[in-house]
């Protein structure tokens, strides 16, 4: 006998005990062998599934926040405008306002500036008129006697003054 062509009983016992093996795992072992291979797909399935579903979610959260980013940016840039905005109208309130407070301060210096004017001319004008009186006082005396057209004409005179006093 040789190793390549066995004896029929030995095949005979080789296909007898095959077979006790095969019917002894298909009724416990192939289940049990099946039912962990299909728990392992389901596993491996379920898996892939929710690495599917993640890549979804991160897909759509990344999505979200570029939308997030590009509102904030507009709202950013909105923000910014607004302020410049705001900053161009204080400028310019505050460039009116200084303005207006030159103007008041001209018109108020202006005023003031008038005023010392007339009051100088009226101490002025007095002064002269004290003076041309006095003037003509020792000029009058000099020169007039007491007669009346010239007592006369001195009352005159002194009534002009006073009426340019006034």
């Amino acid at each position: 006998m040789s190793l390549l062509t066995p004896d029929s009983g030995l095949l005979f016992w080789m296909i007898v005990s095959f077979g006790i093996v095969f019917v002894i795992l298909s009724k416990y072992g192939f289940p049990v062998i099946v039912k962990a291979i299909e728990q392992r797909k389901a596993y491996i399935d379920n898996s892939l599934e929710t690495a599917r579903q993640a890549n979804e979610r991160l897909a759509h959260i990344q999505a979200e926040g570029e939308k997030m980013l590009a509102e904030a940016k507009e709202k950013q840039n909105a923000v910014l405008k607004e302020a410049f905005a705001e900053k161009e109208r204080i400028i310019e309130e505050a460039r009116k306002k200084a303005v207006s407070e030159a103007h008041l301060q001209i018109e108020e210096a202006t005023r003031r500036i008038r005023e010392e004017k007339e009051k100088a001319i009226r101490e002025v004008r007095s002064e002269i008129a004290d003076l041309s009186i006095a003037i003509a006082e020792k000029v009058m005396k000099e020169k007039i006697g007491r007669d009346k057209e010239q007592q006369q004409m001195i009352d005159r005179l002194l009534d002009e003054v006073s009426f340019s006093k006034s």
